[in-house]
């Protein structure tokens, strides 16, 4: 059995978007317009006709679509990519799903936009260790175009956000995350990377043309629905601090922290010994980074044989981490939502892009019918991933997403 942590709390309150708002009696909130289905049969064709039956996919004008990595690559494809024509279709493999129930696990969820209040448009990036960067903020540029004339039936008075997906194996989200945030200008960016559980073998994302690896999707979602991203995360740092002083950092691999193995010196500094190392310590006591203010999460993905660590995120020798911990995680979750609820005039959907590792310390804390909960009250739908973006950051251990009001 692994020895793990007393999860701790925090000595001040995590950071959040907005400013704390006293807890009110829910709502009776009206119908949503957007539309969620979910499957957990394992038979990728019964799968994915129960999901566009039940979303009426012939009149949307498009699907966000999350996978879980059980579900055989090939098969998939060739049941979801006959049925996109006409529609844009984008999505990835994810690590667990949150669904209109709450997290689930082996399932398919997907999230619709009717072409009466949404539209959807697309492209992919591949081969994304060669991408020039000026190229690239040209297509965004296209985009940004091309979906405004797209949305052009839905009215003048229109909100616009970014979706972002991208290959969670890539090392690729930092460069990326700057590059199309710039050239999208006002439109925010929010989004998540692609997971395959704890496997870290092979995560796609998914569009039109099936599932690609080492690529990544940008979509510009537009409506006259009110739209915000946001981001929040559970954790603050505590007194405990770290230097990285050795680190391979185009391989996200730290393999020194105060001159000591890394992987040996954190299960010090933790309180395990370093064979107990697992995602449940990495998520109980992430090492955070101070940057602008504000401190944000660098999770740590595995221990290696060779006594180093791979980290989510970008690492560099010099940096100086504080380890985190996690505050009251079903308070902060309720008290955003309901900040959010507020911020739009009620909320229609909510697409959340959830860290793997925060679903592991709700786990740990037993706490998952009680987020479950207070997910599927305001209507969120999303998956679990290996990291998240938030306008031209990618960061960890992060509950972010997009609301679309009512």
């Amino acid at each position: 059995m692994l020895r793990q942590p007393r999860a701790r709390v925090a000595r001040r309150p995590p950071p959040v978007m907005l400013a704390a708002m006293p807890e009110t009696a829910p709502r009776i909130r009206p119908a949503a317009v957007t539309r969620t289905a979910h499957s957990r049969d394992p038979d990728p064709e019964l799968a994915v006709r129960a999901i566009f039956a039940e979303l009426d996919a012939p009149s949307l004008a498009g699907i966000v679509l999350f996978a879980s990595s059980r579900y055989p690559i090939e098969a998939l494809e060739a049941a979801l990519v006959p049925r996109c024509e006409g529609l844009t279709l984008i999505g990835c493999t994810s690590s667990s799903e949150i669904t209109e129930e709450g997290f689930s696990d082996g399932a398919l969820v997907a999230i619709g936009f009717p072409r009466s209040d949404f539209a959807l448009s697309a492209i992919r990036f591949d081969a994304l260790d060669r991408i020039d960067a000026g190229e690239a903020q040209e297509r965004v540029r296209s985009l940004v175009a091309e979906a405004g004339a797209d949305a052009r039936r839905l009215g003048d008075a229109l909100h616009r956000a970014a979706i972002f997906l991208v290959d969670g194996l890539s090392h690729s989200e930092e460069m990326l995350t700057v590059n199309v945030q710039d050239a999208l200008g006002a439109i925010p960016l929010i989004g998540g990377s692609s997971g395959d559980g704890f496997a870290f073998r092979e995560t796609f994302v998914l569009d039109n043309r099936g599932f690609h690896r080492d690529a990544a999707l940008v979509a510009v979602l537009s409506s006259p629905r009110p739209m915000r991203v946001f981001r929040s995360q559970p954790y603050a740092p505590g007194d405990t601090k770290m230097v990285i002083t050795g680190a391979d950092t185009a391989a996200r691999i730290v393999s020194e922290i105060n001159a000591e193995p890394a992987a040996a010196e954190y299960a010090r500094l933790v309180g395990v010994r370093p064979e107990d190392l697992s995602p449940a310590i990495f998520a109980s006591r992430p090492p955070m980074v101070r940057a602008g203010g504000e401190h944000y999460v660098r999770s740590i993905q595995s221990a290696n044989a060779d006594g180093s660590l791979t980290f989510y995120c970008a690492i560099d020798e010099g940096l100086v981490l504080t380890l985190g911990e996690a505050a009251d995680i079903v308070g902060s979750m309720r008290t955003l939502l309901g900040e959010l609820e507020e911020s739009v005039g009620g909320i229609d959907r909510i697409l959340g892009f959830n860290c793997v590792l925060n679903r592991t310390e709700i786990e740990q804390r037993q706490l998952l019918r009680d987020v479950s909960r207070l997910m599927t009250e305001h209507r969120v739908a999303g998956f679990n991933t290996y990291g998240e973006q938030y306008h031209a950051l990618h960061v960890n251990q992060t509950f972010s997403g997009l609301v679309i009001g009512q």
